[in-house]
């Protein structure tokens, strides 16, 4: 007998629009000779399953449907949304309640990969490098001048919680900094003023099983925009090079490293870790992505490719390991 799958995506940022590409893609994944699938499209407490025949709610209570007035519940839920509550460990949390496996890193995991700060000054204290940066909460202030002296320009300025860019500013002038702290808060309650850092930007996902360890190969992103922003990402403003361009030695020390940050914070399902390799070789930790973008073109795929791997079966793999 099938399983049933719940594709959760949509949430409650900026990257509604994203999730829901991304859910199209793990759609087209997944086995459906294995598995029946349902994409569930969630924002704010309206929730609900998309069939051909018109959207109908999902129940919260235990997270089922009804369809052809029969109660359909799901045995797993695959967790795209980019974001709360599905990035922050919230979901999570709701489906340990009800005893539904998902394809993601539990409550505690998720939560603290979610908020930036915490997360890179948590793997700063084994020895992983990360970019000096300082957290603003919403009501407090910094001037100018504590910025240039703690951090330095340039520096990014970002929400502490969020991805696809958004609400993320380069700074290059005292002039920018007020502005773009406004533009950060705009996204998030808490932000980070995180100092700039001169070198190759790089990706590389991993996934474990009970049965195995699957490191890809790693991925170089070239854009000629100021930073690997918004445009860069969905607008094709950037050059994807899989695999990257690196020396074998510093790849394999990469994939280590990627290796080791999953098993320090106890991931589980798929992550993506952004890197940037500075001079000397120096491998400095950007952030950590748990639920990482699944469209086509998005960057698990094409590491999934590249590695002469079937996405079908890895998708396999995330969901048949819960069980």
């Amino acid at each position: 007998m099938k399983r049933t799958i719940a594709i959760v995506a949509g949430g409650d940022s900026s990257e509604f629009p994203v999730s829901l590409r991304s859910a199209q893609g793990v759609y087209s994944f997944i086995d459906k000779e294995k598995y029946d699938l349902y994409i569930v499209e969630m924002k704010g407490l309206c929730w609900e399953v998309q069939l051909p025949e018109g959207n109908v709610p999902v129940d919260r209570n235990d997270f089922s449907f009804s369809l052809n007035g029969e109660k359909v519940r799901f045995d797993f839920a695959y967790i795209i949304i980019h974001g709360t509550p599905g990035e922050d460990g919230k979901l999570q949390g709701y489906f340990d309640l009800l005893h539904i496996p998902y394809s993601t890193c539990d409550v505690l995991a998720s939560a603290m990969t979610f908020n930036k700060f915490v997360c890179n000054q948590y793997l700063k204290g084994f020895g992983i490098r990360v970019a000096e940066s300082l957290m603003l909460r919403k009501g407090q202030n910094i001037s100018d001048k504590d910025v240039i002296e703690k951090i330095g320009l340039p520096c990014f300025i970002k929400p502490n919680e969020g991805g696809s860019s958004f609400g993320v500013s380069k700074v290059k002038t005292q002039e920018q900094i007020q502005p773009a702290i406004e533009k950060a808060f705009h996204e998030s309650e808490e932000i980070v003023i995180e100092a700039f850092m001169q070198g190759i930007e790089i990706t590389c996902g991993c996934y474990k099983t009970k049965k195995k360890e699957v490191v890809f190969p790693i991925t170089e992103v070239v854009t000629s925009n100021e930073f690997f922003d918004y445009d860069a990402k969905y607008n094709g403003q950037v050059q994807e090079i899989t695999p990257a361009r690196l020396p074998e030695e510093l790849g394999k020390r990469v994939q280590t490293l990627t290796s080791a940050i999953y098993d320090i914070l106890g991931c589980s399902g798929i992550i993506r870790v952004d890197y940037i390799i500075t001079e000397g070789e120096k491998i400095n930790l950007l952030e950590i992505n748990t639920t990482p973008g699944m469209t086509a073109t998005s960057f698990i795929p094409q590491q999934v490719r590249a590695a002469g791997l079937d996405i079908k079966n890895v998708m396999t793999d995330i969901i048949e390991d819960k069980f």
